[in-house]
């Protein structure tokens, strides 16, 4: 096939492609010259192996080598990201990619030394700035690490990340000027201060993003890296077209899928968008996508999965530090609302070839009968590691001594076992998606083929679900089989196809699949690295300034007071916080920025919102941005890829994403959506947890239908209307039940003590606190849930952290005990103001009747919409 052929109705060519994706991930920079092109290999590759020398768990060289802890391995981390981000990433894009300039060195230099002085000087840092007397040395060492490491983050990802970290840097020093609100004014940091905060400390640039970036986020980059060297990404792609590329849309669909399933090994929008679209666009093309919608359906889709656990984006591991909860409770919040959002993205696309009437390619098959074949693979596969679980708790029972080598030794048959027959079938090759014959593989020709890829998956979430190992060590021992894989897996399959002599250069062909992924993986971490350290610079200035405390009222202002208008605010404020920032720092700036917004709103609105619930909705938001023109970097991908306009590619997708908007939405005003207060560790709260999955999905189903337009015809507005009522209602229940009957009973303050005394213990009462701002003076309200735990009135007040003091018809509050959570939710009133804070009121939950009374009548409704499209349908809805 020509190559003319090959790029018809594209812009660009694979090359370009690659290289766009390089420009963004990896660095663009190709030097001629072999030594340079050999150091920057040379240190990537040592980045990978330090990183993997630092996460072992066992430490078995602590007898020979000092283990380093946490503050001396960020500084380490963050000279290799901006060492290699100089190197990899030219200054423009006129720049020259063939060899590195002067300057080049000359920033590199300085800027790596600038961090590897805070490793070097540690014990000195700890006696001197971090004791809050920083040299004049330091000083200036933090300055200019500071200014390098903003051009380095240019560099790496554009300019978005350096201006807004600029802006907050001046806002942190000068403090007011005629730019800054009267809302959010201070009194300014000295220079020494902002740079002591800035660079000096364990806070700042070295805090808790980067020790993110060090400790997590790498290891999984670096797993993701080596499962596509491996041919995982391939292997999957190839899967998804297997199982749905018969169905109409069927290439759109295995997009969805292939991008979904890819999301596991790529943390980026843009290298998932080039990876699966490459091969998945020019298909949907053919069977009648439009340009702009088949590059949309494969924005939407790559962007999801930086929505899909376990990774997120590096997301996942951030919420874990920020919010202080534990990574499987991360999971379990965001996989439901993830999950959904993927399955309606799959319907969407069957919706759009069933209004475009798109035919299958080659022989039809049925959608339901892939859907029941998907049920019975995931149930076999749960039932299977739930007996695994079963049969090592046994083990342990009876050999707990042995228990770890024999499951090593069984972790080794299978791998063999399985190579053997992935040996017996011909290697997965890349089809071309433009030759004019498409032969599509079945899913007993595929399956076979990778199926050893999955362990290193299921070893990963074994260690983080059942051993509720750290997810450092879990990627670790995930990541340590992967090296073993990617390495033994050549030879072996030559020695069962009887190629004996072969072995020694499949084994070297293995070994450099190694060195490959290593040096990828961390090529693809030097933007996330740098990325971490910038966003440090925001979360600093957030700690020592008020801007973070003050955001909520200046929310409150422009949203008169109005709760879902603070909402919608607070995601439009995500949304442009997030332009052009990848996953990771876009998730440490709307969060730190905009979570506490949400919480402390809602608060005074009287609706109670769970922190996770507040962070995954500036995280969906945030994430929007990769859509969104004019900035949207995965919509201009698909349009590269495409031929498309991209500004078109880009709203389309938005368009496609409105169930990626609406879900924060519903998970702020019901949790439960996000599992939140669902016990999986009963049977009732494992019942509850798959009724509000199906309720949900189906919900989300009828969402797309409405905004789509279809259902089984083409809906008339009144019908889309009655079907986003219907999906309303599923969702949020409670919402209609709260104007029906109220959800509390309003109990007198004064009384407070005496109804305390009768409520049974585990009984949540809501107590809305009032009383003057700290910072303005001004008269605010919050409200807290009080878990009543003790015996006795007295008792429970003491171990809820209040301090109470009733006067007459009145409840005087004092401040509450330090150190308890109550301290932390009221640290924003002024407990010694003339103006005394108060218990304003006292809500007991009443008997209700259940809120799924409200499905009847929107069942009814939905069947009425049936019924009138029936009439109408002239195809199949399946």
């Amino acid at each position: 096939m020509s190559d003319d052929h090959q790029r018809q109705g594209r812009q660009f060519s694979d090359d370009d492609l690659q290289d766009l994706v390089a420009s963004t991930d990896s660095g663009a920079r190709a030097p001629s010259n072999k030594l340079v092109a050999g150091l920057i290999a040379g240190l990537a590759l040592a980045w990978s192996l330090f990183q993997l020398w630092i996460a072992q768990p066992q430490l078995w060289f602590a007898e020979y080598l000092p283990a380093l802890n946490s503050s001396q391995t960020r500084p380490i981390h963050l000279t290799f990201a901006i060492v290699l981000a100089f190197l990899a990433y030219p200054a423009f894009k006129s720049s020259p990619r063939d060899r590195i300039p002067l300057v080049d060195w000359a920033l590199l230099i300085i800027g790596g030394s600038c961090a590897f002085y805070i490793f070097l000087f540690s014990d000195q840092l700890a006696m001197t700035a971090r004791s809050g007397l920083p040299t004049q040395t330091q000083v200036w060492i933090g300055a200019t690490g500071i200014l390098i490491l903003l051009e380095a983050s240019r560099r790496a990802l554009g300019p978005a990340l350096t201006i807004v970290g600029s802006l907050f840097l001046l806002y942190a020093y000068m403090g007011s000027g005629w730019l800054i609100p009267e809302l959010i004014e201070h009194e300014g940091l000295s220079f020494t201060g902002l740079i002591n905060a800035q660079w000096l400390d364990t806070a700042g640039v070295f805090g808790i993003p980067l020790g993110v970036s060090t400790a997590f986020v790498f290891l999984f980059v670096l797993f993701g890296s080596l499962l596509d060297k491996a041919g995982a990404g391939n292997y999957f792609i190839k899967l998804a077209f297997a199982g749905l590329g018969h169905l109409r849309g069927g290439p759109a669909k295995a997009a969805v899928v292939g991008s979904a399933m890819t999301g596991l090994i790529s943390g980026s929008s843009i290298a998932n968008v080039v990876t699966t679209g490459t091969f998945t666009i020019p298909l949907m093309k053919r069977v009648g996508f439009s340009s702009e919608k088949a590059g949309a359906v494969e924005v939407a889709s790559s962007v999801n999965g930086q929505i899909m656990p376990p990774v997120m984006g590096a997301a996942a591991f951030l919420m874990v530090e920020f919010i202080g909860i534990s990574y499987v409770e991360v999971i379990k919040h965001a996989f439901v609302p993830a999950a959904i959002s993927y399955i309606a993205l799959v319907y969407i696309v069957h919706l759009e070839a069933l209004k475009k009437d798109m035919p299958a390619l080659g022989e039809a098959r049925s959608f339901v009968g892939m859907l029941v074949k998907l049920f019975i693979g995931f149930a076999v596969a749960g039932a299977a590691f739930t007996a695994l679980i079963y049969i090592v708790n046994g083990l342990r029972a009876v050999l707990p001594g042995l228990t770890g080598p024999i499951m090593m030794l069984a972790l080794a048959a299978v791998y063999l076992f399985l190579i053997a027959v992935a040996a017996r079938r011909p290697d997965l090759e890349e089809d071309d998606p433009n030759d004019p014959e498409i032969k599509l593989p079945t899913v007993a020709e595929v399956y076979a083929t990778g199926l050893h890829y999955v362990l290193p998956i299921v070893v990963l979430v074994w260690f983080l679900m059942v051993e509720r190992q750290s997810p450092a060590k879990s990627a670790f021992y995930a990541t340590s089989l992967m090296l073993l894989i990617i390495v033994t897996q050549r030879p072996l399959k030559a020695m069962f196809r009887g190629q004996a002599g072969q072995l020694a250069s499949e084994f070297a062909a293995g070994l450099g699949d190694l060195v490959q992924g290593l040096i990828a993986g961390a090529r693809n971490m030097i933007g996330i690295g740098v990325a971490t350290a910038a966003a440090g610079i925001i979360v600093a200035t957030v700690t020592k300034t008020p801007i973070g405390t003050e955001l909520a009222g200046l929310v409150e202002q422009l949203s008169g007071g109005i709760l879902f208008v603070m909402l919608v605010l607070v995601g439009l404020f995500s949304l442009i916080l997030g332009m052009g920032l990848p996953t990771t720092a876009n998730y440490i700036v709307v969060s730190s920025l905009m979570a506490s917004v949400v919480v402390s709103l809602g608060a005074q609105e009287g609706l109670v919102v769970p922190l996770i619930a507040a962070h995954l909705f500036v995280f969906y938001f945030g994430i929007m941005a990769d859509v969104t023109p004019p900035v949207g970097l995965a919509s201009f991908a698909a349009a590269a890829v495409s031929g498309g306009d991209p500004i078109r590619t880009g709203f389309t997708a938005f368009f496609y994403s409105l169930r990626t908007v609406a879900l924060p939405f519903l998970f702020i005003f019901n949790p439960t959506l996000i599992l939140y207060g669902v016990d999986l560790g009963t049977t009732a709260g494992v019942l509850q947890a798959v009724f509000v999955f199906v309720i949900a999905t189906f919900a989300m189903l009828l969402f797309a239908a409405a905004t789509q337009g279809y259902f089984l015809a083409r809906s008339r507005i009144h019908e889309s209307a009655a079907l986003l009522l219907v999906a309303f209602t599923l969702f949020v229940p409670n919402v209609w039940l709260n104007m029906v009957q109220p959800p509390f009973v309003q109990v007198d303050p004064a009384r407070f003590e005496e109804v305390l005394a009768d409520v049974p213990n585990g009984q949540e009462l809501r107590l809305q606190i009032a009383g003057p701002d700290f910072n303005t003076g001004a008269m605010t309200e919050t409200t807290l849930v009080m878990t009543v735990e003790g015996a006795s009135a007295q008792e429970r007040i003491q171990n809820s952290g209040l301090m109470l003091l009733p006067e007459g018809d009145t409840v005087r509050m004092e401040e509450p005990m330090f150190g308890t959570p109550v301290a932390e939710k009221l640290s924003s009133f002024d407990f010694y103001s003339d103006t005394p804070v108060r218990l304003a009121n006292v809500q007991m939950p009443r008997d209700r009747m259940p809120e799924q009374v409200f499905y009847i009548p929107a069942l009814l409704l939905l069947g009425l919409v049936i019924v009138l499209q029936r009439r109408r349908q002239t195809k199949p809805a399946f």
